[in-house]
């Protein structure tokens, strides 16, 4: 049986084992799951992971939730080149910290810039008070200030001279913001600079395709049926405002 990997590219998860499995020739099945319109609720996709979050992979008998223990399960299966997660125990410790460090960061940073400033008050019709806006802006900056100057510092990317699993992840979640509009690369040259080489890393075409969606966000939010959000609406007010 065909590996099948569950994914909404809208994610930055997903978009982080969509990107790992394409470069790296995994043989999967695409599987999309719309999480805006809840399909990750549904029963079918609950024998696959019952968190109900996406990505999910499903591999013969085998499911497997959370995009790092996916990425490192595939790295370790199909044997990626060495510098994804190196076998080095100094550089894979790297590869953990900053993977472990992110969960508490970057990612609920990246993730509120975009709610607050395109989901909510566009979709969903919510204003987003000032200081909640200017609060979680400078959570972020914050953020990519210690990303700067701990992981990355004066290397071209986050474990030397090579990509990483870490520059991956990092990467994705850093580009969320932007989707909502957030130019978070504008007046930063060092993390520009590290952009522009992770996405030569990856492949300027997969790097685009991955992020298509995300980019054009604003535009589908003015056409986007705000009711498909109603189901999670109050949770999402609830941990955003």
């Amino acid at each position: 049986m065909v590996l099948e990997i569950y994914l909404d590219l809208f994610s930055q998860p997903c978009r982080s084992v969509y990107i790992f499995a394409k470069k790296n020739g995994v043989p999967f099945e695409y599987k999309s799951v719309s999480l805006l319109a809840g399909e990750q609720y549904g029963e079918e996709f609950g024998k696959i992971n019952v968190l109900r979050k996406a990505p999910a992979i499903r591999d013969g008998d085998f499911c497997l939730a959370e995009s790092v223990a996916i990425m490192t399960y595939l790295a370790e299966k199909y044997k990626t080149p060495d510098h994804w997660f190196p076998a080095d125990l100094q550089k894979r410790a790297q590869v953990n910290e900053y993977l472990s460090w992110q969960h508490s960061a970057m990612r609920p940073h990246g993730s509120k810039i975009f709610w607050l400033k395109l989901m909510i008050p566009r979709v969903m019709g919510t204003e987003v008070p000032k200081e909640k806006m200017d609060a979680a802006l400078e959570d972020l900056d914050g953020t990519l200030k210690l990303f700067e100057e701990k992981f990355l510092q004066d290397r071209p990317f986050i474990v030397g001279d090579q990509i990483s699993l870490a520059d991956l992840v990092a990467i994705v979640e850093i580009m969320q913001p932007v989707g909502a509009g957030l130019d978070v690369f504008e007046t930063r040259p060092k993390l520009s600079a590290w952009r522009d080489r992770v996405r030569d890393a990856i492949g300027a075409e997969l790097f685009d395709e991955a992020h298509q969606g995300i980019l054009s966000s604003q535009e589908s939010a003015k056409s986007m049926d705000s009711s498909k959000l109603q189901h999670f609406k109050a949770r999402i007010l609830k941990k955003f405002l």
